[in-house]
């Protein structure tokens, strides 16, 4: 990247390299390298160090508390995050509900809920896919009903990531029935707390603890709470999953991976050689990183869009499909790098993740393997991406 910044940002990017140095502990770093599962104090140890900062919020515009960057600025700044091991700012708050409420909100609910995100004063999870109601969102059957100054909620919402730690939950109800399938819906926030709220774990693959099932029995939520107009939810909805998909593409945690799968090719060895040296396997690795290269100029693309206010509905899918993609193909290498001593992994008391005597640059490997093998599935499947891209640009 360093071709295209300018002293400025030059100057930028080593004060971001000063304030990691300084605040985020070798500790932390650890666990995010070998693909933990962070705990809700983990989190809230980076962010606070971040509000402190001023960066809490560094998308958004420095009017609602954010820090007002430019995109160049923003990807340095995640750029060297990552490659430090710094955790990863969770996106439901920040990059999801945070953009709905202080675009689409109240004065009173701007007020009442941004300085809570950006100082992580309140952890969101976000209510989208049902049991019959995952890429197909647009049936979901969760139902809110008014009853004076209240919405009644019942039903429920599936995969809802960190919903086990969580304050507040961002959800699209169906608030009229009779409507077809992408009215009648309505964006509300629900206390996590409120009576009538029930949250079920679904341990993954890999043994962590991410996701969940949330049910809904009777949770009453104040008609205060509903964002914009009652029955245009699916327009927010969208609105957010523009955000949601650009940044499940997770170009910084990308290339961090493709470093470390360099690192372990380096630190194995074939035929007494390190497999860098492999010319098949060197090819493989030159594949994926040309691949990388080409979906960070395309995620530059996409923040310059959105700073001059374009329609990156079709960037945002296009960037969430081949993020996925490549993603998973640098883990396919590294687990072959790895070989048969990759293969057993042991989950720690911090959600770290060990391989049983092998290097250390094995720790992890296979266990983030197996998490994300959801990647081209979780906020809307290749499948779904595919199809947008097809109706937006070629009008298919």
């Amino acid at each position: 990247m360093d071709q295209y910044l300018s002293d400025e940002q030059l100057g930028f990017r080593e004060e971001v390299r000063t304030f990691l140095r300084s605040n985020l502990s070798a500790s932390l770093a650890a666990r995010v390298r070998s693909q933990a599962h962070l705990s809700r104090e983990d989190e809230a140890e980076w962010q606070h160090a971040l509000y402190r900062r001023g960066w809490g919020a560094p998308s958004w515009p420095r009017e609602f508390g954010g820090a007002g960057w430019t995109p160049m600025l923003r990807a340095i700044f995640e750029d060297e995050c990552a490659a430090a091991g710094a955790p990863r700012v969770f996106p439901t708050g920040l990059s999801m509900v945070g953009p709905v409420i202080y675009t689409f909100g109240t004065p009173e609910q701007k007020a009442r809920y941004l300085p809570r995100i950006v100082a992580h004063e309140e952890v969101w999870c976000q209510g989208y896919s049902e049991p019959g109601a995952g890429s197909d969102l647009s049936g979901l059957r969760t139902r809110a009903e008014r009853d004076g100054d209240n919405y009644v909620v019942n039903g429920g919402k599936i995969w809802t990531s960190e919903a086990h730690r969580a304050d507040m939950m961002f959800c699209l109800v169906r608030t009229d029935p009779s409507a077809k399938k992408q009215h009648g819906i309505s964006f509300l926030l629900i206390d996590m707390k409120a009576p009538g709220v029930a949250v079920r774990p679904l341990i993954t693959i890999d043994g962590g603890h991410t996701l969940n099932e949330v049910l809904f029995e009777n949770v009453r939520v104040p008609i205060t709470n509903l964002v914009g107009e009652e029955n245009m939810g699916w327009a927010y909805g969208k609105f957010l999953l523009g955000h949601e998909r650009a940044n499940s593409a997770d170009v910084p945690g990308v290339k961090r991976r493709l470093s470390q799968l360099k690192e372990v090719a380096r630190g194995e060895q074939r035929a007494g050689a390190p497999l860098i040296e492999d010319r098949h396997f060197a090819y493989k690795i030159a594949g994926v990183e040309i691949e990388t290269m080409a979906l960070e100029l395309t995620n530059m693309r996409l923040l310059l869009s959105d700073a001059e206010g374009g329609n990156s509905m079709q960037a945002a899918s296009m960037m969430k499909l081949r993020g996925s993609e490549v993603q998973q193909q640098i883990q396919e290498l590294t687990v072959e790098a790895l070989g048969n001593v990759g293969l057993p992994y042991e989950r720690q008391a911090d959600g770290s993740y060990q391989a049983p005597g092998a290097a250390v640059h094995a720790n992890g490997r296979m266990a983030d393997y197996l998490f994300r093998r959801a990647a081209t599935i979780y906020s809307g499947t290749s499948e779904t991406q595919r199809n947008i891209i097809a109706k937006t640009v070629f009008g298919f």
